[in-house]
């Protein structure tokens, strides 16, 4: 295995530029309250994980293996795709509307998942106030097609640019709906319980407001930055005001963010893949 590989991607990539902004917290939420909203993708998350009684530990799972595909070697990424292939062929779920069985792997399934975030990442940081060039935001695209075929997608039938995206989201919008399971998951997105070390000053009878209000902000910001159909399906919440808000929010986050030291914003896997990089170059 070569361990001076950059990976999938590597530094010249819209990939690693997109990335490197720690306001995609705020995308990956956004990208799972789109996710709810298609009910065989929610029941298949609903009947086959434990992500209320492990929110965390499921939200550090999934980074981690964003974060492998974005800067791990080569190797490293494929190899959490097989895992994560092989995870997915065992399970099965049941359409609550006509009762069928299905794949978790299904395609259409995978694709919304796919499509739905890294239309997030890039979506997301733009508005934050990322420079990103429309000929930028479409080799974003057409990179994570590498992403895509990790979890066992044809290339062909991922969007690749921009105006693909946008015509995959006009041709799914008809399937997508607010079902009861998708009302639950977004109230639990929005206050999800607080990590043990976290909580522990309530149980101490102390309070904890600015973790929770912190949060709740966060949440707010990430329902504000969904399309404007999504927020409808939400039951109407695109008032007038809400993408401004929205954009307000997230541009003084990530100049919060940007103001946090370097080491504390990156996590290994792309302290290791910068290294890589580092020692490439020089030699």
């Amino acid at each position: 295995m070569d361990t001076e590989d950059l990976g999938l991607f590597g530094p010249g990539s819209v990939t690693w530029k997109v990335h490197e902004e720690p306001i995609l917290i705020v995308a990956g939420l956004r990208s799972l309250y789109l996710q709810a909203l298609h009910p065989r993708a929610m029941a298949g998350v609903a009947q086959n994980s434990n992500y209320r009684s492990d929110a965390w530990g499921r939200l550090v799972r999934t980074a981690t293996y964003v974060a492998t595909t974005i800067y791990g070697t080569t190797a490293e990424a494929e190899a959490a795709g097989r895992r994560l292939r092989t995870l997915h062929a065992r399970m099965r779920a049941i359409d609550p509307f006509t009762g069928e069985e299905f794949r978790v792997d299904d395609p259409d399934l995978l694709r919304w998942v796919h499509v739905t975030e890294v239309e997030s990442f890039v979506s997301t940081a733009r508005r934050a106030g990322l420079a990103l060039s429309d000929d930028e935001v479409d080799g974003y695209y057409t990179e994570q097609r590498r992403s895509a075929a990790l979890v066992g997608l044809d290339l062909t039938d991922v969007p690749g640019t921009a105006a693909e995206v946008a015509a995959y989201y006009r041709d799914v919008r008809p399937q997508l709906r607010m079902t009861r399971e998708a009302a639950e998951t977004a109230l639990f997105l929005t206050a999800p319980p607080i990590p043990w070390k976290l909580s522990l000053p309530m149980r101490l009878g102390l309070t904890l407001g600015p973790p929770r209000w912190a949060y709740l902000g966060v949440a707010g910001t990430a329902l504000g930055l969904l399309p404007p159909w999504a927020l409808r399906l939400y039951g109407g919440l695109g008032l007038p005001t809400t993408a401004m808000s929205a954009d307000l929010g997230v541009r003084a986050l990530r100049l919060a963010l940007a103001a946090v030291p370097r080491r504390y914003r990156e996590g290994p896997l792309q302290q290791a893949a910068k290294e890589r990089a580092a020692r490439l170059a020089a030699a």
